[in-house]
This record gives structure tokens, sequence and C-alpha cells, in this order.
């Protein structure tokens, strides 16, 4: 990219989040599910595996203007995009688009509630809306658990969350292995207890 692409494009980022604090002035998030307007094309922003969002290839380091992108992020099929009321913008996902960085656990198997906070400041308490989905990592054959948050979008837990969840880990009542949290149980899927999963070396028991 020459210096005055990436001047312009460095500007259109800038006119973005200009344009996103506009729409909602009060900092409640923007009802992004009433937008629908043209599609723009891709941005040169991406979020890696560990949450962190970048722009031009350098990291995003306000945390502020991370948290205004992430409001107005929407999933359309296996799209990510950032929309506004004038626009949307694809942009890259490497995994989850959010990180559940903060858990707290209160009561036990049925009655539990799980609540998580995301790395840009969500709150979902896990259950019906906010259902835990469990994979297998199969370049490590660990646990890898994400929480959905809003809209399609899910958060994977940290490692050291991933750990947590997993002391919570019992049977079910169909007698396999997952989670209970808001009345309902969160299954691990069937080949988790397979050289590995959730008691072996992979993200529940070491890092994915």
């Amino acid at each position: 990219m020459t210096d005055p692409e990436r001047a312009s494009s460095a500007a259109s980022a800038d006119g973005l989040a200009a344009l996103i604090a506009r729409a909602a002035p009060d900092g409640r998030k923007p009802p992004v599910e009433r937008w629908n307007p043209p599609d723009c094309g891709d941005l040169d922003m991406d979020i890696d595996p560990e949450g962190r969002w970048h722009y031009l290839g350098s990291p995003i380091g306000r945390e502020a203007l991370v948290r205004l992108f992430a409001s107005v992020l929407k999933r359309e099929g296996d799209r990510y995009v950032l929309v506004t009321p004038v626009e949307k913008v694809g942009i890259r996902v490497a995994d989850a688009p959010f990180q559940a960085v903060e858990m707290h656990a209160e009561g036990d198997g049925a009655e539990r509630r799980l609540t998580v906070r995301t790395n840009v400041g969500d709150l979902a308490e896990a259950g019906d809306d906010h259902r835990i989905r469990f994979v297998v990592d199969p370049r490590t054959d660990g646990l890898k658990p994400y929480l959905h948050v809003r809209a399609g979008l899910e958060a994977r837990f940290t490692r050291a969350l991933t750990h947590d969840l997993a002391a919570l880990i019992e049977p079910g009542p169909d007698g396999g292995l997952g989670v209970w949290a808001g009345g309902v149980f969160h299954p691990l899927p069937e080949d988790a207890m397979d050289d590995g999963g959730a008691t072996g070396d992979g993200e529940a028991g070491g890092t994915a």
C-alpha cells in the first residue's frame, strides 16, 4: 500500500469511528439490527485469534476505539461487517471476534448462574439465549469453549477461563458431560474425551 493509499484508508477509519459516535451519542449500543446500508467493500482491519484488533497491520491500542468498533460489529453468514446508518464494510476475524475474560459462577447444577464479561465490555449470562459451545481443537485435541454474546457473535474463553469452566464439567441428564448454566445443559461434543479433550493437554488442559 502506498503512502497516499494508507493515508486515505486511515482517514476512512477515522471517519467511520466519528460516524459511529454520532449515531449513538448517548453511549448506548447502536441499533445495528435496524441498519441496512449499502455494502462498501472491505476495510483493512482484522481481529486475531486472541481477540486483538488490528488496522493496516498495526494493533489498535485505544480501548475506547476498539469498543466503539465492536459495538457496530455484525455477522452476516460467514462474513463480519462494521455497520453504520450509511455504510457497511467487511473485516477479517481469525476465530471469534471477542474474548471471554472474566467469569462469575454461583449455585450448582441446573441452578447455576454463569455471568461472563468480554474484552470489549459485554456482559452475558449463559443460558438459553447465550449458549456455551464446545469444540475440540484438531491441532491439540483440547477443548475450545465459546459463548454466544449477541446476534451470532461469540466470545472465546481465554486459557485461564477455560480452566475455570472445565472445573464445572459434570454429567448431564443423558449421562454425557457438559456444563449447567442458566437452567440449560451445555454439552461437550462426543469426541471431547477421546485421547485428550477435556482432560488432555489442549485448551482445557493447557493451551490451543
